[in-house]
């Protein structure tokens, strides 16, 4: 039975229950993190209640905590979960109101829910067990603050399951000038001629948290480097490797392209390369 936090209690998840005035129910009017634990140990957890934090104010919903508050929580989740390899989903709303109206209320207390779920072990960095991606490109059709993790996901969501119907695993999306922005549900690192790149943060892109601290660890450890800047569509697809990144995934790399191998069709070396150093620092953050 899986241990739920809510609005400051530990309850078993049947008994979680939210109002259905709940803003985050009536609108999406909320945000989420997603944060992989792996033998108890928590995952860019910092950077995570950071970007939290960045959403709370852009989204003018007032819950003071601190990084050690949060933490404090996450890990009594973790241990009346039975510890292992878990996923903790943190969503937050505005919270509930008496009746249904779009402006903001005041006067609310924000609801806080944390789900704690069974995952697989992390990537590795053997290409023989490396989880894999087929992807179909899509134009991106989301919103225009991408930035924001808001819960509201169904863009995301709609362009998942056109991938999924296309017989692959994700969705790669670009823009109106065929420019990459992201995946539906994931950062893009393209390799080329041995350098990397990515496509630059802007309100087309979440800032990702595997992609921030792949880019650290690029920095720390290794004299490649990487690029941010557009990414085309005609240049993905003469990629010799392209790697899908999120804290759900890590560094996956994508063998087929819109039915297209990628490279030799197979993990490439640069990402067992960088894979290896991922898996020493992924606790580092």
């Amino acid at each position: 039975m899986s241990i739920a936090y809510l609005n400051g209690e530990f309850l078993p998840l049947e008994q979680a229950r939210i109002s259905p005035l709940d803003r985050g129910f009536l609108f999406g009017d909320g945000i989420y993190e997603y944060i992989p634990s792996y033998d108890g140990k928590l995952v860019g957890f910092r950077l995570h209640i950071e970007r939290l934090q960045r959403g709370l104010v852009e989204l003018k919903i007032e819950l003071p905590r601190s990084v050690d508050q949060w933490r404090e929580v996450f890990e009594e989740v973790i241990a009346r979960n039975g510890g292992g390899h878990q996923s903790l989903y943190l969503h937050i709303s505005r919270g509930a109101d008496n009746k249904r109206e779009h402006g903001y209320p005041k006067g609310i207390e924000p609801t806080v829910f944390i789900l704690a779920t069974v995952i697989d072990p992390p990537q590795v960095a053997d290409p023989a067990l490396a989880r894999t991606y087929k992807v179909s490109t899509k134009q991106d059709l989301r919103w225009g603050r991408c930035h924001i993790k808001s819960t509201a996901l169904l863009g995301n969501i709609m362009h998942k399951q056109s991938s999924i119907e296309d017989g692959c695993d994700e969705a790669l999306l670009y823009n109106e000038l065929e420019e990459i922005t992201e995946g539906a549900s994931s950062n893009v690192v393209v390799v080329k001629d041995g350098k990397l790149a990515t496509p630059m943060l802007d309100n087309q892109v979440l800032p990702g948290i595997t992609r921030s601290v792949l880019l650290d660890i690029l920095a720390k450890y290794t004299q490649r480097g990487i690029e941010q800047r557009v990414i085309t569509l005609t240049e993905v697809r003469k990629a010799d490797e392209v790697w899908m990144t999120s804290s759900s995934k890590d560094i996956v790399p994508v063998i087929e392209l819109d039915g297209k191998q990628v490279g030799h069709g197979k993990p490439g070396p640069i990402w067992q390369e960088i894979m290896k150093l991922f898996a020493k620092h992924r606790f580092d953050y």
